[in-house]
């Protein structure tokens, strides 16, 4: 360990940060000093990470200026490496949040593209994150990093990286840029220096242009105009929270432009906050956090509650029913009804329907993919995370497919044919527009949502999280999964295993077979070395694997009124073993059951979370 503080002591300049070492190793806490030198941070091989992400402290498995110098440096390198005649011209956009050292992060990581004669456009001030992918576009950049932790907590940040297609990056460019940062860990002789960044010739302001040329595409492509005197007129209130990130600015500039009165803000959310003050996880989905929103849309009789995560990349949205109880619907929910008013869209427009085009990930709900199996237009599943679904809408581009909407469980969505990445602008836009256009047929959303399950079929989903700070506990989990003891789903397909001397050896894999009474019919695993689905030929995935756990089950069948498609995998960015459940069929009582049975055969049986002390939000 005493090696690791020496070199981490001779590579960083901060004074913060070096004391923090000093101090942890004058004390002798070896166990701090190992979780914070032993390994570096992973750099965008997680299934849904697309650069960085982690605590802000001292160490090389943390977030901090020695990190976001390596990172800078190793990306450049990556970049010029890969477009050796055109890169230093294309360029980087850069831009960055409120949050703590995101400015000063943005500054560093132009230097280290200046200091190799690279162009940056660096945003100034504060952006929302759809504004970096929007702008690699416009200006044909050749890559683009924003400066953000979106929805985590203060202590965190992160370096999302976009490449030249202005999407985030995926293999190979992911492992290429890994190792490149392994080649260039020893900072440059200027590496330090964010003072005079600006100044340098090679630094452009694009900011403003960017933000005008976004908010024409709002009211261009993304604003119905023909609902610009509905807007304009309509009698509903909307209270909106920018959850103390970057969204108040964008977001206003965004309404007026789509012709609707200015909402009802929540102005003790309103102005950015590195703290959030009034918000422990600054997470529209997490359990109160739209609490103050909706106290203050009770207090102006308002209709809805519409949100936005710090970095307006995610959108949610509460509606107030007849009986005066707010509801607060789910991601899958809110997907439902944005891809229901673009397919109405898109039929009106009189183009083919089959050149019609939406993604969604693979623990999101089915709903889109029954929709398209009625309507006739094209659905595809991919990975989890926009880098999957913008590169799959990207893949269905080049195919001749007009892609409009994208989206995944975790409130993110794609509604513009130039945004390939989840945006809480546009989508708040596009759900607007949804909202009274329904309202003025008579129909609160909740209503719509019934009218589109009589005609696709009833779905509800139960999705949540086990918490577990232990690795090593999360891999003996599912590799029980794999093993599971007790009448066990047999996989009929050998999976490497290695034996007492470490030769590998094979052994069929076997699943659970059984919950909440319903039969496991189908089993498809995308984690590495374990890939397996069991309703394909050769018995492979289709889907990419990933390096984190990911293990999807099929339970039920039709004839007995009730199919459950489960996954369960592990986060790229917190301790937490996610689930996504999903019931369908015509009854709604018996689904809601069978969805909580599953629950409790998952947390005691498949989970053991008892066992292995497993928290539940």
């Amino acid at each position: 360990m005493d090696s690791l503080v020496s070199e981490w002591l001779r590579l960083d300049q901060n004074p913060k940060t070096r004391a923090e070492i000093e101090k942890l190793s004058g004390g002798n806490n070896q166990d701090e000093l190992r979780a914070r030198l032993a390994n570096r941070i992973e750099f965008g091989t997680a299934v849904s990470l697309p650069g960085l992400r982690g605590r802000m402290e001292a160490g090389f498995s943390r977030m901090n200026d020695l990190t976001i110098i390596q990172a800078s440096q190793g990306l450049c390198a990556y970049v010029l490496q890969q477009n050796p005649d055109t890169a230093q011209d294309e360029g980087i956009v850069i831009g960055h949040d409120h949050r703590h050292n995101s400015e000063r992060w943005a500054l560093l990581t132009a230097r280290a593209f200046i200091s190799k004669g690279v162009k940056v456009y660096l945003h100034r001030g504060l952006v929302h994150t759809p504004l970096v992918p929007f702008s690699v576009g416009r200006l044909r950049a050749a890559c683009g990093v924003m400066i953000t932790a979106s929805h985590n907590p203060k202590d965190d940040n992160g370096y999302k990286v976009y490449w030249q297609n202005a999407v985030q990056i995926i293999e190979p460019h992911d492992r290429g840029i890994a190792e490149s940062i392994k080649a260039n860990l020893e900072p440059g002789p200027n590496a330090w220096s964010a003072d005079d960044v600006t100044k340098s010739p090679l630094c452009f302001d694009k900011t403003e242009e960017m933000t005008e040329l976004y908010l024409d595409q709002v009211s261009s492509q993304i604003h119905d105009r023909s609902l610009q005197q509905l807007n304009a007129s309509t009698h509903l209130k909307f209270v909106f929270t920018a959850m103390h990130g970057v969204g108040y600015n964008i977001t206003t500039r965004a309404v007026e432009s789509a012709g609707f009165k200015p909402f009802i803000v929540v102005q003790a959310q309103r102005e950015p906050d590195p703290d959030f003050t009034t918000v422990p996880f600054p997470n529209p989905e997490e359990h109160g956090a739209l609490n103050l929103a909706i106290e203050e849309a009770n207090r102006q009789g308002a209709d809805y509650v519409f949100a936005v995560d710090p970095d307006a990349d995610r959108f949610a949205a509460a509606e107030k029913q007849a009986d005066g109880k707010w509801t607060q619907f789910t991601g899958d929910q809110m997907g439902t009804l944005l891809a229901s008013s673009i397919l109405d869209r898109y039929k009106k427009s009189g183009k083919p329907i089959e050149r019609l085009a939406m993604v969604a990930s693979a623990v999101s709900s089915k709903m889109v993919e029954s929709m398209a199996t009625t309507e006739g237009f094209k659905f595809t599943e991919c990975l989890t995370g926009f880098k999957w679904i913008g590169n799959t809408a990207l893949d269905l581009e080049e195919e001749g497919y007009d892609v409009k909407f994208g989206y995944e469980e975790a409130i993110g969505f794609m509604c513009s044919p130039e945004i390939r990445d989840k945006d809480g602008v546009t989508a708040l836009i596009t759900f607007a527009e949804v909202t009274v256009t329904s309202r003025a047929k008579g129909k609160r959303l909740s209503e719509r949502l019934n009218d589109l399950y009589n005609r696709y079929g009833y779905h509800q989903t139960k999705n949540s999280y086990f918490i577990c700070h232990d690795p090593e506990a999360i891999k003996k989990i599912f590799a029980r999964l794999r093993s599971f003891p007790e009448i066990p789903y047999n996989a009929l397909y050998i999976l490497p295993q290695p034996d007492s001397n470490n030769r590998s050896i094979t052994t069929p894999a076997t699943y659970p077979s059984v919950a909440a009474g319903l039969p496991v019919t189908a089993v498809r695993d995308l984690t590495t070395g374990s890939e397996y689905d069991s309703e394909t030929k050769d018995k492979k995935p289709i889907l990419p694997v990933t390096g984190g756990e990911m293990i999807t089950f099929k339970l039920g069948i039709a004839e007995a009124g009730v199919q459950v498609v489960m996954t369960l995998r592990t986060s790229g960015t917190e301790p937490k073993i996610k689930y996504y459940i999903e019931g369908r069929g015509s009854d709604k009582g018996k689904i809601s059951a069978s969805l909580d049975g599953i629950v409790n055969d998952l947390r005691d049986s498949w989970m053991e979370a008892k066992r292995w002390n497993l928290g539940e939000p």
